[in-house]
């Protein structure tokens, strides 16, 4: 039978039934016929498909399933950042957050829109005249990888929006997720069949929407949460973001059904306490309340901070406590030197994630805690922290028990152990002769704020040790490409390319080679200070505790470890060796008296014209001032370049000073 108009319109109707039916049962939780039904709708969908080739459209619904595999996922740069979220870990944090909202809006009382914090993966959808077109990851927040044929599995994100007035686009960002009733069937599964479980939901979610075979994706029981929007062209947003949301459900997009609008910060509470016991009971993982000031005029005004927007905030529940068993501790050994603790448990899951080691922190915290070998223990995991054991059960200590007691030798390479006076921390004394220390020193010496040297991952520095190829980072410099080929993964290439990136490294800077030596406590602020105030290598290695201490930055302790640094004999003979590998550094300028910004604050913002803004934070701190990210009463000068914004019109509130381009350069003499 050939194609007619006839046959084309039905397909059409067929085509727009399934999709109303779909989002009525996916989206809303509210199918209107029987499974039969519906199943017989899109069998008749599928045989006119089959017939009729031509037929096929990119929002069929029987599209969802059937593109063959990826060999690897593409990029797709976001037009509008996603950006992440600032934390608050407690009631005073959020009640901050409130404040400072408040305080650059100059509203009374801030309106938020709130709704729980899904544990899952952010994605970006696209869509044009209403059809899905694209699918991103949030990746680092500019560039996701291309999931799009993954999100076409997922049941609750619509191939075609509803309705005939959609935008002629339309980027949805929103949280894909794993319900836990899925997720314990999924892992079941996959035991049964003599696969490893996966972690937890969120785990089980990634894993599962980065499969390179789609026909796998859509086995696994994924949704779909919208919280936002990122591109919209062609129709003009509510006033609101709860508004905006309720639109994203009228087109058939799946939002949180425990949203609510808050007045003040007292109501957020009050939510935020009501879905922390509800918590449990939800059909999915969360680990807080996201709340977002909801006038989008306003969103606007407060603008972004580095990667997170001022005008929301994610309020994180309590860390989750479990009880397990201590089965041993070992003593690990730092960059530093520093003799840490780890106790080896009993695996247990811990706020979604298996935990099987918790730090104890020092002999100190063992003695406080009063824990054993064999104890029963309660282990804490807030975030990402590292897990920590934070209380003894001694009603369930067993009759035998292993006291913990400190080793008398350095567990790596049996030199002496020191403990400070006023101190928690047992260091090992054996400095690079120590086998840990050294790896961790030179990783640290290699990473990108130090020296730089790309390529140079952990696992060749422990290669490079344990092959007796390097003893100290001076070594770095020795190594030819002959010997890197030699190692395991490292191919003739790759082996070029890193002694290339080792010889780059030797042309630096000298606050970075200070930072690169990875003396104690001395991060970059003091190595700039360091840097700054004695202008040279020789004057540092040779400046006594006194005239350190009347350094910025430099407090007794970090003069103390400066000085004791530079006393070491083998620490004289590794920057020796540096020097004469041929490292580099521009003339640094020393900070005068007279310097006319000594020990200012300054604010840059706005686009300049002539001068990055590096350029001029890293003029403004050569000459002493200190260069801060917000406007505070404690601001001496904004430097405002063009578009400054809200930093422009907070420093005009506080009566701080403002110059631009032409006047900062009369002032420093750039």
């Amino acid at each position: 039978m050939p194609l007619t108009e006839k046959i084309t319109q039905h397909v059409s109707i067929l085509r727009e039934q399934i999709n109303h039916h779909n989002i009525q049962y996916y989206t809303f939780d509210n199918p209107e016929i029987p499974d039969s039904d519906y199943d017989k709708l899109l069998r008749e969908l599928q045989s006119y498909e089959e017939k009729y080739p031509e037929l096929v459209a990119l929002d069929s619904p029987t599209q969802r399933v059937g593109a063959k595999p990826l060999k690897a996922f593409g990029e797709i740069t976001h037009v509008v950042p996603m950006l992440s979220l600032g934390n608050a870990m407690n009631e005073d944090e959020f009640n901050d957050f409130d404040r400072k909202v408040k305080e650059l809006t100059d509203e009374n009382v801030m309106q938020y829109a709130a709704e729980p914090k899904l544990d899952g993966l952010a994605v970006s959808l696209r869509y044009e005249h209403g059809v899905l077109i694209t699918a991103a990851t949030r990746g680092d927040g500019k560039v996701g990888e291309d999931i799009t044929q993954n999100a076409r599995t997922i049941n609750t994100i619509p191939l075609r929006l509803l309705g005939d007035d959609v935008p002629p686009v339309l980027e949805v960002r929103g949280e894909v997720f794993m319900p836990l009733s899925g997720f314990e069937k999924l892992n079941k599964d996959v035991l049964s069949n003599g696969g490893k479980a996966f972690a937890n939901p969120r785990n089980a979610a990634a894993g599962s929407l980065r499969q390179l075979d789609p026909k796998i994706t859509s086995s696994r029981p994924l949704e779909m949460i919208c919280y936002g929007v990122g591109v919209v062209e062609g129709v003009d947003l509510p006033e609101t973001y709860s508004e905006t949301i309720n639109w994203l459900k009228t087109l058939g997009l799946k939002v949180s059904p425990e949203r609510m609008v808050l007045n003040g910060s007292d109501a957020c509470i009050e939510y935020y306490n009501k879905i922390a016991v509800k918590r449990d009971r939800l059909p999915y993982e969360i680990d807080g309340i996201v709340y977002k000031v909801n006038k989008l005029s306003l969103q606007n005004r407060l603008g972004f901070v580095s990667r997170a927007p001022r005008w929301a905030i994610a309020h994180k529940f309590p860390a989750q406590e479990v009880m397990t068993v201590l089965l041993s501790v070992e003593f690990q050994v730092g960059r530093t030197g520093a003799i840490t603790p780890v106790a080896r448990l009993e695996p247990v899951e811990v706020a979604g994630v298996i935990v099987s080691n918790a730090t104890l922190h020092n002999m100190d915290e063992i003695n406080r805690l009063g824990v054993r070998e064999g104890d029963t223990v309660v282990i804490r995991r807030a975030g990402d922290v590292i897990p920590q054991v934070v209380s003894v059960v001694e009603s369930k200590r067993p009759k035998k028990t292993k006291k913990i007691s400190l080793p008398k030798k350095c567990p790596v390479c049996q030199s002496d152990l020191i403990k400070p006076e006023g101190q928690t921390v047992v260091r090992c004394t054996g400095g690079l002769y120590c086998e840990a220390q050294r790896k961790e020193a030179i990783k640290h010496f290699a990473s990108r704020k130090a020296m730089n040297i790309d390529g140079l991952g952990d696992k060749i520095v422990d290669q490079l040790v344990d092959e007796k190829l390097i003893g100290d980072p001076s070594d770095l410099y020795k190594l030819k490409t002959e010997q890197l080929i030699e190692l395991e993964r490292m191919g003739e290439k790759s082996a070029e390319n890193l002694v290339a990136a080792i010889e780059k490294s030797k042309k630096t800077q000298l606050q970075k080679l200070i930072y690169a030596l990875g003396i104690r406590e001395v991060g970059e602020a003091t190595s700039l200070a360091l840097t700054n105030n004695l202008g040279s290598i020789d004057n540092l290695m040779n400046a006594d505790k006194e005239s350190l201490v009347t350094i910025p930055d430099v407090g007794p302790i970090v003069a103390e470890n400066i000085h004791y640094f530079f006393r070491q004999t083998h620490n004289q003979i590794v920057i020796q060796s540096l020097l004469n590998a041929g490292i580099t550094w521009p003339e640094p300028e020393v900070i005068h008296e007279e310097s006319p910004v000594n020990g200012l604050t300054f604010v840059v913002t706005g686009t300049l014209s002539t001068l990055s803004r590096n350029d001029v934070k890293s003029r403004l701190q050569m000459l002493g001032a200190k260069v801060s990210g917000s406007v505070s009463k404690k601001t001496d000068y904004l430097v405002a370049g063009e578009k400054a914004g809200s930093k422009l019109k907070k420093a005009k509130d506080l009566d701080v000073k403002v110059l631009n381009e032409k006047e900062l350069i009369e002032l420093i003499g750039i």
